[in-house]
């Protein structure tokens, strides 16, 4: 078929979870107040980290970007989402999809990334405390926070690139909460069997890299730990450590689950469960799993609220 014998489709409409009135406004509430809290939370971590000097290390340079990705995240959609639940058209427009996919993808690359060199941190307190000044410098911990931009910056506009040269002809209904790169194939009068490929293979090269590194770190760690004599700095070290994966888990399993199992283009329904964790639910329990855990953060909201009041 070519070009001239079809119209080309340039809006979709995002079916979303569900059609049921009584529903949509139980879930508008839910999510509303979900992003309420993701947001407070995450832009108040990096303000507090902004204005305590104290804070101003790695670890919590790291933490801080963490934040700042996962707010960026929610941003991107969220308010999209929740504005469809009482939209009669709830149209999309191409190019808006674009934009939503690049900034998930940017924020969700730069996430793996920042995961990684966060257990590369502890990796380097916990293991080598002497040196952690020389093996983390500030130098470095710029070069690894600017490398981690980059990389996502990059990574996003390949698949951006990539999605352009699909085009879309037929139904214009995404299954779905937002504009996600699998929806988009489904919907593609053109073979996406490219998209696939190279989504497999970027994506499948950031997760392998960054999963390992992780593990490798977290496994060195526990080694240190287990060797520890002192039973209170035992179990500090593991209860940090402990949440720190819980995260790590969450994050890379849901990620996982949706772009790299098998057959994941053809199954339309499956998508959602896995994207509602890393879009919704891992932004909300960041700054909680992070933070609320963590004496030094409690310490400094303290003084902040003090010095308020």
């Amino acid at each position: 078929m070519t070009e001239d014998n079809y119209s080309l489709t340039t809006e979709f409409i995002l079916i979303g979870f569900t059609d049921h009135p009584e529903l949509k406004s139980l879930l508008f509430v839910v999510f509303l107040t979900i992003y309420v809290i993701t947001m407070v939370g995450n832009l108040g971590l990096v303000a507090l980290i902004f204005m305590e000097h104290h804070l101003h290390t790695p670890m919590y340079i790291f933490l801080g970007n963490l934040a700042l990705m996962d707010s960026c995240c929610s941003c991107a959609i969220t308010p999209k989402m929740l504005e469809n639940f009482f939209s009669k058209d709830r149209m999309i427009s191409l190019y808006e999809c674009m934009a939503q996919f690049y900034f998930l993808c940017y924020a969700g690359t730069a996430e793996c990334f920042l995961l990684a060199a966060m257990a590369y941190d502890r990796y380097v307190a916990i293991c080598n405390p002497l040196q952690y000044h020389t093996m983390m410098s500030k130098k470095l911990c710029i070069q690894m926070t600017t490398g981690v931009y980059v990389a996502g910056n990059l990574h996003s506009m390949i698949h951006i690139g990539f999605l352009f040269r699909l085009t879309f002809c037929g139904s214009n209904q995404i299954n779905h909460f937002f504009c996600d790169v699998f929806p988009l194939y489904r919907l593609s009068c053109v073979d996406p069997y490219v998209n696939e490929m190279v989504l497999f293979i970027f994506s499948g090269s950031i997760q392998v890299f960054t999963i390992a590194s992780v593990l490798i770190s977290y496994l060195y760690i526990l080694f240190t730990i287990f060797k520890m004599k002192s039973k209170e700095g035992r179990g500090k070290s593991l209860s940090t450590c402990a949440s720190h994966f819980l995260s790590v888990s969450i994050f890379y399993g849901s990620l996982l689950f949706v772009y790299l199992r098998p057959h994941s283009v053809k199954e339309a329904d499956e998508d959602i469960p896995g994207a509602v964790f890393y879009t919704l639910v891992i932004p909300l329990l960041n700054p909680l799993i992070y933070s609320l855990r963590n004496k030094e953060v409690i310490k400094a909201m303290k003084k902040i609220i003090k010095n308020i009041l």
